[in-house]
């Protein structure tokens, strides 16, 4: 329904265009919004005029208009006078009045037919015909974008989102929980994962200066139809959640970019356990102190590096190997072999994952 704020702001504008005082009631005869204070009218000659047949009413001075939704009593305008000049502005209001409802109402209808296309709740004959009720392209190329905030109902955030894309009416707005704003947003031709990037960055930057805003921004695929965007937000929403795991220093990330943290997402928990127990024994990486694994994580970063590791951990290179043999011996795998060192890696992965899931 039309808040009574829009309601207001209508006949506000009115007021000031034609000095004729204009008031909008409930069908009981409840004050909604209203240009002037000293209104005298019972409600009972509300209800009365509302289950007459008239469409409009001169009573005790006063102008009395029905406003329809879809042929359905929906409100009772009042205009201050009984003149014809009066009559005419009351007419001219009731229109603008249906207009705006109207037109919130194909925003609601639009709002509520992208939530339940994200969440997969559409059949497909509905997706088509809903989307050409609501003049919708089901063949544009579009690219789902997850903008998780760090309070609930953080509405700066959303009208920060708003100002931003709104304008573009094939672009939509939307959230389906406390802490996540939605964009569904088209991409245009020629436009790739190299512009999405850059979508992402605009928004974080302008979420994080405007908005004062702490976002993580994930974003799903490209599809080429309407009924492929609950796909892109599945992806999306994976890589909220991997991001979170596996690189949670990103505060972007994209689902084609997940790597091998994309697999081990969905793997089932036994499985991890089986895989860790059968490595490495009763010597867990979670169990290793912040000398070894500050070691392990420095010499990953520089790909297997020995000399740049050592000067970057300001050791000596003797020492760093001392330190790489001492976990070999303890694990019996050797980092400085591209094997070793990939079964590493991913179990310092599959140890996140595991705790991560412990926690949720």
């Amino acid at each position: 329904m039309i808040s009574s704020q829009v309601l207001q702001t209508a006949i506000d504008e009115l007021r000031t265009i034609t000095r004729i005082d204009l008031c909008v009631m409930d069908l009981e005869g409840r004050t909604i919004a209203a240009t002037f204070s000293d209104i005298e009218i019972p409600a009972q000659t509300v209800r009365s005029f509302a289950d007459s047949v008239a469409d409009s009413q001169v009573i005790q001075g006063y102008h009395f208009f029905k406003i329809l939704d879809e042929r359905a009593l929906e409100y009772i305008l009042i205009a201050r006078g009984a003149s014809e000049d009066v009559y005419m502005i009351g007419k001219v209001a009731v229109s603008e009045i249906q207009n705006l409802i109207v037109a919130y109402k194909e925003r609601f209808d639009k709002n509520n037919f992208i939530q339940n296309l994200l969440l997969d709740n559409l059949l497909l004959v509905d997706i088509y015909n809903r989307a050409k009720k609501l003049h919708i392209d089901v063949d544009a190329r579009r690219i789902v974008f997850i903008i998780e905030t760090k309070y609930e109902k953080d509405n700066a955030a959303m009208e920060t989102v708003k100002s931003l894309f709104t304008i573009k009416s094939r672009d939509f707005i939307t959230a389906v929980d406390e802490r996540s704003i939605i964009l569904v947003k088209e991409v245009k031709e020629g436009e790739d994962y190299p512009q999405m990037e850059e979508t992402a960055k605009i928004l974080l930057d302008m979420l994080n200066t405007e908005a004062m805003s702490s976002v993580k921004i994930a974003y799903g695929t490209i599809v080429g139809t309407l009924k492929q965007v609950s796909k892109s937000y599945k992806e999306a929403k994976m890589a909220l959640d991997v991001g979170k795991i596996f690189y949670s220093e990103k505060n972007i990330v994209a689902y084609n970019m997940l790597g091998i943290g994309r697999l081990i997402y969905q793997l089932p928990i036994p499985l991890c356990k089986m895989f860790m127990t059968e490595i490495f024994g009763d010597h867990m990486p979670d169990t290793f102190d912040d000398e070894t694994l500050t070691t392990i994580n420095k010499f990953f970063e520089n790909n297997l590096n020995v000399s740049e590791t050592s000067r970057q951990l300001y050791v000596h290179r003797n020492t760093l190997v001392y330190r790489l043999e001492k976990l070999q011996k303890n694990t019996g795998l050797d980092i400085r072999v591209f094997d070793d060192a990939l079964t590493f890696k991913i179990a310092l992965m599959v140890v996140s994952y595991m705790k991560y899931m412990e926690e949720q």
